[in-house]
């Protein structure tokens, strides 16, 4: 394994976090809060350390799959364990096992919190927590390709090692560019929310907040009640753009570039918007009594279940109160989640679609033996391999589920309260139901369900193997193999 090129872009990475503490130190200048003292602080050591690990430049800068998968995992790792210092340094989350569940879960857009008293967070934390989110909702890889000049193409392995979704390809022929305009159309749709929020009426430091909640489809609030309180029309808009950025954002390169038909017959879009519609209908039928009219209760109703299958998590309404099909239909879309290719968590609807495809493909197959079917999808076969791959993906998935599950069962609470902390941090959402519903959260849990849970999230985020990599002896073996073979040869040479 090329370990010169990890440990450069690892620093690359840090050094971009440094630079990323800005936002909270300029917070703390203007409501003049002495936490932002924490801030600088870490982001001078973040700089530090940053500096140091690219003080030499790698020989070879190209590298495969395998490097981009442990490059990956340990940039969200190491950029968490710098990123929560600030929480336990202004005694905000005292105990350092619950600032990194605070901030992994902020990264990997989870928005699950261990927080009862969320306004009790100064300006700067609060904004730190959700800048997180939109940090983490594109990518931490995405924004170094787009700066960092990586030789032979082989940069699409970070790509692919980081973006949700079957498979991964490229906008334009350079992956810097690609990398370029999708951070241009995160921004411009991020600005384009925040120009809405205003408008409404929003505080200017709620409407920051909130965007960089909505865009990362994070869902961390700045306040306990989280979307409770503020007006229908915000709700509105938040509940709208909850969709857009769970949307893939090769449709809006394909509208960018007034390629309007082609964007519009993208069929992973149509039926990500199907089971919208269908879900709206089918809660809306049953829990319109609960509301004192139907347009209220839409407008309940289309937040959540924007919210949900978006993986963002925020909340108008206390869902867990609702009626036992409702509370299913909203599990089942925890599981399901939003497009490949947007901001948005869970298994991803492309894979959905492409697996009951092939089940109809396989029950075929069964009647008529001798008929040869391709599976389609987007109008255009589906190859093999990645219906491998995504069969791959779903019996990992459920394994770590289950095996999470199973573990954190120990604690001895409910049976949904366990089942749904999974759901909801592997799927990258934040609420769950019981006592991880909306109006709780997960400061009561051991360390070591903590511990499972911040695996859980890293792994929902990073579509699961660039993490399991990890725990995979061959690549550590094969790795000190290498340096041990390195050092013997340049001894052999000195001698």
């Amino acid at each position: 394994m090329n370990t010169s090129i990890v440990r450069y872009v690892l620093g690359t990475v840090l050094k971009m976090e440094a630079a990323l503490f800005l936002l909270p130190m300029l917070t703390a200048a203007i409501y003049q809060e002495k936490q932002g003292f924490a801030y600088v602080i870490t982001a001078l050591l973040s700089l530090v350390l940053g500096m140091i690990m690219t003080r030499r430049k790698p020989k070879n800068n190209v590298f495969y799959l395998k490097e981009g998968c442990v490059t990956t995992s340990l940039s969200w790792i190491l950029m968490s364990l710098i990123g929560c210092l600030p929480f336990v340094m202004t005694g905000e989350i005292p105990s350092f096992v619950d600032a990194l569940f605070e901030t992994i879960s902020g990264f990997t857009t989870t928005g699950a919190s261990i927080l009862s008293n969320v306004e009790a967070l100064s300006h700067a934390s609060l904004m730190w927590r959700s800048f997180t989110h939109w940090v983490g909702g594109m990518g931490v890889l995405v924004f170094v390709l787009a700066i960092v000049p990586l030789s032979g193409g082989s940069s699409i392995n970070l790509m692919r090692a980081e973006s949700p979704g079957p498979s991964v390809g490229k906008l334009v022929p350079k992956v810097k560019y690609t990398a370029r305009i999708l951070y241009g159309i995160y921004v411009g749709l991020s600005v384009v929310e925040f120009l809405f929020l205003i408008l409404g009426r929003m505080p200017l430091f709620d409407a920051i907040t909130t965007t960089f909640g909505t865009a990362g489809t994070g869902g961390f609030g700045i306040k306990s009640d989280s979307m409770m309180s503020y007006s229908p029309y915000i709700q509105w808009v938040v509940a709208i753009f909850m969709i857009i950025f769970g949307i893939n954002f090769n449709v809006y390169y394909l509208i960018l570039f007034h390629n309007f038909k082609k964007a519009f017959r993208v069929e992973e879009l149509r039926y990500f918007l199907l089971i919208i519609a269908g879900s709206i209908a089918i809660i809306c039928c049953n829990t319109h009594q609960m509301f004192t009219s139907l347009a209220e209760t839409f407008r309940h109703v289309t937040f959540q279940v924007a919210s949900i299958i978006s993986s963002t998590g925020f909340a108008t309404v206390d869902f867990d109160l609702w009626p036992q099909t409702s509370r299913t239909l909203l599990v089942v879309l925890m599981l399901i989640g939003a497009c490949a290719g947007s901001t948005g968590g869970g298994i991803k609807v492309s894979r959905i679609v492409i697996a009951v495809k092939t089940v109809v493909k396989e029950l075929h197959s069964y009647i008529h033996p001798r008929s040869v079917r391709k599976v389609m999808f987007e109008g255009k076969p589906v190859d093999h391999d990645v219906v491998r791959s995504i069969n791959v993906f779903l019996v990992t998935y459920m394994l770590i589920f289950i095996v999470s599950t199973l573990l954190i069962s120990f604690e001895g609470y409910d049976f949904v309260t366990n089942l749904t902390a999974v759901v909801t941090t592997l799927s990258n959402i934040g609420p769950g139901l019981a006592k991880v519903g909306p109006t709780c959260n997960f400061s009561f849990f051991h360390p070591f369900t903590k511990f499972v849970l911040m695996f859980d999230m890293l792994a929902g985020r990073l579509e699961l193997f660039p993490v399991l990599l990890l725990f995979h002896p061959a690549l550590w073996k094969d790795t000190f193999s290498q340096r041990i073979l390195h050092h013997d040869c340049a001894a052999k040479s000195f001698r």
